[in-house]
C-alpha cells in the first residue's frame, strides 16, 4: 500500500512539472510575419503559358515531326527549325530573369 502512495505521488509530481513546462511554452510566442504563409495563391512573377498558347505549341511541333517523317520538308530544315526550338528553350529562363529583375 505504501508503495502504491508513493506512485502516486511521484505521477503527480511529473504531471505538475510537464503542466508547468508547457504552460511556459505557450509564454514565448513567435512573430508569424518572419515565415512566409503558404497558404493562398500568390501572383506569378511573369505571365504564365496559357492552355491555348501550349497546344499551339504541341500542334507546331506534331506538325514538324509529321512534315519530317512525310519528307515534305528536307532534313536540314527540320534541324534548323529544331536548333531554333532548342535555343528558344535554353534562352527563355535567363530571358524570363532577366524581364523580372527590371
Amino acid at each position: 500500500m505504501l508503495a502504491v502512495g508513493k506512485q502516486r505521488s511521484i505521477t503527480w509530481v511529473a504531471g505538475i512539472i510537464l503542466l508547468g513546462t508547457l504552460a511556459g511554452c505557450n509564454t514565448q510566442k513567435t512573430p508569424f510575419e518572419n515565415y512566409p504563409s503558404v497558404y493562398g495563391q500568390k501572383p506569378a512573377a511573369t505571365q504564365q503559358m496559357t492552355n491555348e498558347e501550349a497546344a499551339d505549341m504541341q500542334a507546331r511541333l506534331s506538325s514538324l515531326g509529321a512534315a519530317r517523317k512525310s519528307g515534305s520538308i528536307s532534313e536540314a530544315e527540320y534541324q534548323r527549325r529544331m536548333k531554333e526550338m532548342r535555343a528558344l528553350a535554353e534562352d527563355h529562363g535567363s530571358d524570363t530573369l532577366k524581364q523580372i529583375a527590371n
